[in-house]
Parts: structure tokens; C-alpha cells; sequence
């Protein structure tokens, strides 16, 4: 009896009770689940966002690309050809709206030399859940499509307004302007998307006589989808 008495006081004296022997195993369980189960909504509630910095990505990518294209055509003095889609020969007229691929070439064409002889400078490949595209749902009115180039059908859409141009490739002389391997001028406009997501859409134009390339995004309004600048 004495010995009993004598462990609970040694207990209370030193601050000891039941509760300060540890979780037990049911209690650690339940932690994990919830830990478990908050990572798993985090997670969710992340995918938006990747999946929007992904279409970002491809987007600024294929920006750069013709970007660097025309401005080494100004500096080199040299012609410089961005090629889309499916890989085929330079010059090779493809069906309006058939390039559908994830790739695009740039190639190096020097003065007084043949198209044939033109040297690959890079090859770049978009995410796998991007590609050349266009959506049902965006605009396809002339006056609502980026620069009003095209009507939002083909997603790969150069040589506007040239009977038989080569829509899946431009190129950038050292004047600074798009032409095409005809020397014709050569405004245009590309289109990325992942599939079934309308808003991941975004497009890239290029203005023939100045060069100019310009970037849009496809956003939401109480109307419906429209084109705005970045």
C-alpha cells in the first residue's frame, strides 16, 4: 500500500499523467489522413493553374522563336525561315488547316544561294498537351480575329491574301519584313490550345510589311470569348 502511494506521488511530483505517455496509433492515423486529405485539395486546386502556365509556356516559346528569327535576320543580314507543323520540304505547300504537329524549325537561308541549301538552326518542341490548333468557340468573325487575320478556322494560317501561299512557314529578311520564299509579303497568324480547353487558346500574329509580331490571349466575357494583347 505504502509502495502504491509512493509511485503516485513520484508521478505528480514530476508533472506525469496518462495523457503524457504519447499519440497512440488511432490518433497518428487520423493525423495522416488529414494531412493526406488537405495535400490532395491543394493539389486539385493547383491543376488550373499549371495547366494555364504550361499553354503560357508553349505560347512564349513560339513567340520567342520568330522573335529571334527576325531580329538575326537584321543583325546577320541573312534570311531567316520559321517553318511550323509537320516537318516537309521548304517551299512544300501543306492543306489549309492539315498541320497539326507539336515542332517548328528555323532555318538559315544565305543570299544567292538555293532554298535547298538552307541550313536547320533549331528545332523546338511544344508540351505534349499543346499543340497547333484551333477551337470550336472562338471567334471566327474577320473583325474579331486577332489583326484581323484569317477567321479563326486554321491554325496555322500565313501567306493571307496570296492564291496559293505557303501557310505553314514564314520568313524574316534583314529589312526587318515577313515574307515568304516567293518574296511575297507575308502577314499571318498561328494558334496554340489543349485540347477541349477553350481557354487555354492563344495566338501569335506577324504583319508582313513591318515584322511586327504580336501576342493575344483568349479571355472570358459576359459576352463571349474575345482576343486580348499581351
Amino acid at each position: 500500500m505504502l509502495d502504491r502511494q509512493s509511485s503516485s506521488c513520484t508521478a505528480k511530483r514530476h508533472g506525469l499523467s496518462s495523457a503524457d505517455h504519447g499519440f497512440s496509433a488511432l490518433e497518428i492515423m487520423i493525423v495522416i489522413a488529414i494531412v493526406f486529405i488537405v495535400s490532395g485539395i491543394g493539389f486539385m486546386a493547383l491543376q488550373p493553374a499549371l495547366k494555364d502556365a504550361r499553354a503560357s509556356s508553349a505560347f512564349d516559346d513560339v513567340l520567342m522563336q520568330l522573335r529571334i528569327a527576325r531580329q538575326r535576320s537584321i543583325t546577320e543580314r541573312k534570311q531567316y525561315i520559321v517553318c511550323f507543323g509537320a516537318a516537309a520540304p521548304l517551299g512544300a505547300v501543306t492543306p489549309l488547316g492539315a498541320p497539326n504537329a507539336q515542332s517548328l524549325q528555323t532555318f538559315r537561308w544565305d543570299a544567292n544561294t538555293a532554298l535547298s541549301t538552307a541550313v536547320q538552326i533549331s528545332t523546338n518542341q511544344l508540351p505534349t498537351d499543346i499543340k497547333f490548333q484551333t477551337l470550336p468557340g472562338i471567334p471566327n468573325n474577320p473583325s474579331k480575329v486577332p489583326d484581323g487575320f484569317g477567321n479563326g478556322t486554321t491554325a496555322i494560317d500565313f501567306d493571307q491574301a496570296v492564291v496559293g501561299g505557303i501557310r505553314d512557314q514564314v520568313m524574316f529578311w534583314p529589312d526587318g519584313s515577313a515574307r515568304d520564299t516567293s518574296g511575297n509579303l507575308n502577314s499571318g497568324i498561328i494558334y496554340v490550345a489543349r485540347d477541349g480547353d477553350l481557354y487555354s487558346s492563344r495566338a501569335i500574329t506577324v504583319y508582313g510589311a513591318s515584322g511586327r509580331i504580336r501576342g493575344w490571349r483568349l479571355i472570358g466575357s459576359a459576352a463571349s470569348p474575345q482576343w486580348l494583347e499581351q
